[in-house]
């Protein structure tokens, strides 16, 4: 703790600490420091025990003993910020980055400069919230909407979301979109894929198909006897062969069996090819990656999913909508399944809560700045250098096949052997794909230079002479032809809103992602206190590995000895999230925490039939739990069974043991979140788990809250099987705006044998491994260096400071708003966790004012609200993070509380019920600059409540937006400028 305390100001510094580096970390994390957090306590104060109140007595006042764990963590002493830095550049040199040429969905790629600098390095774009608060999140939520035109377009389906994890979870979400479209009457089981589908997919949608007990048929689709009981099948188009098929005969005769189609497609082969919605195909999935997204790895990118707009309500995920505000002008929001798995739960679409919003923001923009030509040109070149290849390899003797193609030959045949390839390529550090029927397969892609072209042929048996005059590029070009015959040859126009035709040089880019940059709400700006999400600073020193070629540029697929540098990074991770858990073993596989729910309960489901014991499918699930829980459980094919709370938020013991003692037999989890949803410490966590396991059931912890227990308590110490993990909560992976995210769990030792396994990449997982759940073998790899760097920052001594002052913050909020807004719920001593409830019901009887109003109302004092009406509705869940200084705190609570003395203007009478600031926020500039001005309040009040704002406004982009007219118009691709003017727009108030 030495290199936490801080020097008093006057005290000379202490010599023996001047002999560390003076770049550390933990002050610049944590916000209150000294004095703050002692005029903090005294506001705490109140309710002390026994005199003036420490930090440690609130702590353990807060956190139970019967949690507490004894000792320290055993974790690496706090480096400096340069000395993590160092380290992490010595693994990133560790792994070699060899030219691949894999393929298998993943490509190098070229991000434009413009793109990697302003979006993907720039906190306005990377802090960003989920955009629940939609008129404070319009330029990512335009940048979005442009995602999903770019989708639309090229796949020639009307209706794309907002993204997915990865093309193969987007694929297992395809296949059951498919089975829900059937109805509830129908008794298809039965989903074919093609074997031609790459292999991480054919896995990822066996893994969801076998627990679900829906019957997969892998298979050559040219070959598929139709099957009674069939409800979709899958097909890769181009091939992971990289042939291009026509499958529209195909898909025919599965929509005359009742059949739906889904394609797993590339983007940009379709600038070139005619697109899937346009032969059939029901749902098109697939991956943006390679839209100027590094590969990572494995991720994050943004997989997409486009359906037609008869299963809009079917499909999964954030789809963004354009609706009016109250001024009737255009404004975009998230539409139809907002959060539906809080509503829907059990019922939900699916479990998906997020999406891979950075990454899409990152493609869309990709494309934003090439435009179809400059889209077409790049696709262009790479049939081109493909088909050069293809020709010169059969010059030498290879069979390359007669299928048309893209950017993918599998080569056979010819003078060398596989075998033979493979080690030539090696030789050169280059990476070719090895196919198990003696054949290796050539991926080409935008990075590809005419130098790689002609060492690949080298690589192939082509000698000095050859290449100097036979396999001349130039002589080859004219040689051969690009151009794709009917029926493969697109012909349809696409991209052809302005958006994607107005933003070519650097300079109108640069603008562009400025002024929606404008339109959204960031931790660069303010504080975004939401309950569950855990919104602390992302640091620049974490960031910056991301981007470092070593650890961006690698294919997930090459040779594990070509990945050291990030095999030693995971090994230390995991064995780090392990320790801070108290767990035994680490996977990092899960991509989201949803999939780390989903994954969790495979794995139990796994133990539970490896111990005869099948028949265990009921999961208790507490009705406070996070609405992903019980969605999850029914994806792992499990039965959910809801467990009563008691008036105080906890889990009803009784209610618990009478359930648990009903479903004795096939009892296989109770899913648990702690600290609770409510934001307390609930005691009686140990006796819950007691009563899991003493019926036989296994106790899945939803660690969305550890960050009210990491260097306290470990959930492997007082009872739970399996936790996962929000990387990009706790552990401080941005949000970015929805997405990326990471989940991974961590299990105690019986567990560990079926840790999720890979098809690709051997010695993943446990000896007795749960099929793939993620297209990637570590998920997304790419953003693992960011908690890496933040727990060798911040050590045990650092990461448990964390948790004391993210307990002080919230009991400090809940101490200084208690006077105006009743706290909801507290936990023993009177003390809230990390987050703490506020109750803003009443408000709705003596004043009309609804929690719509307030969260809309704050965005006037330049704040994001916090969460609205979860766990319970009409309250704010608030949850500040250690990173937030007392200014900013208190800057927060009299913005609250100024909002509470505009509510009591209401109630007494002094204040229009109607017509007051609360009932109009959010106020734009377009608002006050309007000749007439019918409020009864004055334009200052309405813009400028507090001096601070004054000093520094964020405006709203938006007015008040209207949620109901989104739904009931659904329309998410860009308006076209004409729909515009209908509205009767100004033209100042035109999305650009």
């Amino acid at each position: 703790m030495s290199h936490i305390s801080q020097q008093k100001n006057g005290q000379p510094p202490d010599k023996l600490a001047l002999l560390h580096p003076t770049d550390r970390f933990v002050k610049r994390h944590i916000g209150p420091q000294g004095e703050q957090v002692a005029q903090m306590l005294e506001t705490v104060d109140a309710r002390a025990a026994d005199g003036a109140l420490t930090l440690t007595a609130l702590v353990n006042e807060a956190v139970p003993d019967v949690i507490r764990m004894e000792g320290e963590l055993a974790l690496p002493e706090a480096d400096s910020e340069s000395e993590v830095l160092a380290e992490l550049r010595g693994l990133a040199m560790r792994n070699k980055l060899y030219r691949s040429f894999i393929g298998m969905g993943y490509y190098a790629t070229v991000t434009p400069p413009v793109i990697q600098r302003n979006i993907l390095e720039n906190p306005g774009w990377y802090t960003q919230y989920t955009p629940y608060q939609a008129e404070i999140a319009q330029g990512r939520l335009q940048a979005l909407l442009n995602f999903q035109t770019m989708v639309s377009d090229l796949t020639g389906v009307a209706l794309a979301n907002a993204s997915m994890l990865d093309e193969a979870t987007a694929a297992a979400e395809g296949m059951t979109l498919c089975l829900r479209a059937q109805g509830r009457r129908s008794t298809a089981n039965t989903f074919f894929v093609s074997e031609l589908c790459h292999p991480q997919t054919i896995a990822v949608v066996q893994t969801r198909a076998e627990a679900l007990g829906i019957a997969v048929v892998v298979g050559d689709h040219r070959e598929y006897q139709f099957e009674d009981d069939l409800f979709g099948v899958l097909v890769q188009y181009p091939a992971t062969d990289g042939a291009v098929y026509d499958y529209e005969p195909f898909i025919e005769r599965a929509h005359e069996g009742g059949a739906l189609a889904v394609v797993a497609s590339d983007l940009l082969a379709l600038t070139l090819l005619r697109p899937p919605g346009e032969f059939g195909a029901d749902v098109v999935v697939g991956n943006s990656q390679r839209f100027g997204v590094p590969m990572g790895y494995g991720g994050p990118h943004a997989a997409f999913m486009a359906t037609h707009d008869e299963y809009a309500r079917q499909l999964p995920g954030r789809l963004v909508g354009v609706s009016v505000d109250r001024m009737g002008a255009p404004a975009l929001r998230l539409a139809l399944q907002t959060r539906e798995q809080h509503i829907r739960r059990e019922r939900a679409t699916s479990n998906i809560c997020t999406a891979q919003v950075l990454l899409a923001i990152m493609a869309s923009m990709y494309a934003v700045y090439h435009g179809p030509r400059g889209l077409e040109q790049i696709a262009s070149r790479v049939r081109l250098l493909t088909e050069i290849l293809a020709h010169g390899l059969e010059q030498l003797g290879y069979d390359v096949g007669d299928a048309p193609r893209f950017d993918t030959l599998k080569v056979s045949g010819g003078p060398h052997s596989a075998d033979m390839l493979m080690e030539r390529a090696l030789a050169n550090n280059v990476n070719l794909r090895r196919f198990e029927d003696d054949a290796v397969g050539v991926s080409l892609d935008e990075a590809t230079t005419n130098e790689q072209v002609y060492l690949l042929l080298e690589i192939f048996g082509a000698d000095d002479g050859q290449l100097a005059n036979q396999f001349s590029l130039e002589k080859l070009a004219r040689q051969v032809s690009t151009d794709y015959e009917a029926p493969f040859a697109r012909t349809s126009d696409y991209l052809t809103h302005p958006v994607f035709n107005s933003h070519h040089s650097e300079t109108e880019m640069l603008r562009y992602i400025s002024s929606l940059q404008e339109r959204d709400l960031s931790l660069a700006f303010s504080m975004i206190p939401l309950g569950s999400c855990t919104m602390k600073l992302n640091a620049t020193a974490e960031m910056a590995p991301v981007t470092w070629p070593e650890f961006a540029h690698l294919h997930p697929f090459v040779p594990r000895e070509q990945a050291e540098g990030y095999l030693l990074l995971f090994e230390r991770l995991e064995r780090w999230l392990a320790e801070i858990t108290g767990f035994a073993a680490t996977s990092l596989q899960p991509n989201a925490g949803s999939q780390g729910e989903y994954t969790g309960l495979l794995v139990i489901r796994a133990y539970h039939q490896s111990r005869g014991a099948s028949h265990r499918d009921v999961c208790l699930i507490p009705s406070s739990a996070h609405g992903t829980n019980p969605a999850s459980a029914v994806m792992a094919g499990m039965k959910v069974v809801v467990v009563a709370c008691d008036d105080d938020g906890n889990v009803d013991i009784d209610d618990l043991r009478k359930k648990a003692e009903k479903h004795s037999q096939n009892l296989a989890a109770l899913m648990v979140t702690y600290p609770s949803t409510h934001g307390v410490f609930e005691t009686g966590i140990r006796e819950i788990c007691n009563i899991v396991h003493e019926h036989g059931g296994q106790v899945y912890l939803d660690g969305a809250n550890m960050n009210a227990l990491v260097g306290l308590a470990q959930p492997g110490d007082f009872g739970a099987d399996v936790c996962h993990l929000n990387l990009h909560k706790t552990f401080t992976i941005p949000h970015g705006g929805g997405g990326p995210g990471m989940g991974p769990i961590c299990v105690a030792e019986h567990l560990a044998p079926f840790l999720p396994g890979h098809p690709v990449v051997p010695g993943v997982g446990g000896a007795q491994a749960i099929g793939a759940v993620s297209a990637a073998p570590w998920g997304s790899a790419g953003i693992l260096p960011i908690p890496y760097a933040y727990i060798r920052l911040m050590g045990a001594d650092g990461l448990t400071e964390a948790t004391r002052i993210a307990i002080l913050n919230a009991n400090y909020i809940a101490a200084r708003l208690e006077p105006h807004y009743p706290v909801l719920y507290k936990g023993q001593n009177g003390r809230v966790a990390h987050e703490c409830i506020i109750d803003l019901r009443p408000l709705r009887d003596s004043a009309g004012i609804e929690v719509d109003d307030v969260a809309k109302r704050l965005m006037d004092y330049g704040f994001h609200a916090p969460t609205m009406s979860f766990p319970v509705p009409g309250t704010l869940m608030i949850e500040p993070t250690e990173s937030e200084s007392k200014s900013e705190l208190d800057r927060f609570c009299n913005a609250l509380i100024s909002i509470r003395d505009e509510i009591r203007a209401v109630e007494d009478g002094r204040a229009d019920a109607e017509n007051n600031p609360l009932k109009w926020a959010p106020h734009t500039a377009p608002m006050l600059a309007q000749a007439e001005w019918n409020h009864p309040y004055s334009r200052e009040e309405a813009a400028f409540p507090a001096d601070w704002v004054r000093e520094r406004k964020f405006w709203p982009a938006v007015a008040r937006i209207d949620n109901v007219y989104g739904d009931r118009n659904l329309f998410c691709i860009c308006l076209p400028t004409e729909d515009y003017e209908e509205m009767d727009v100004p033209e100042a108030l035109i999305p650009a």
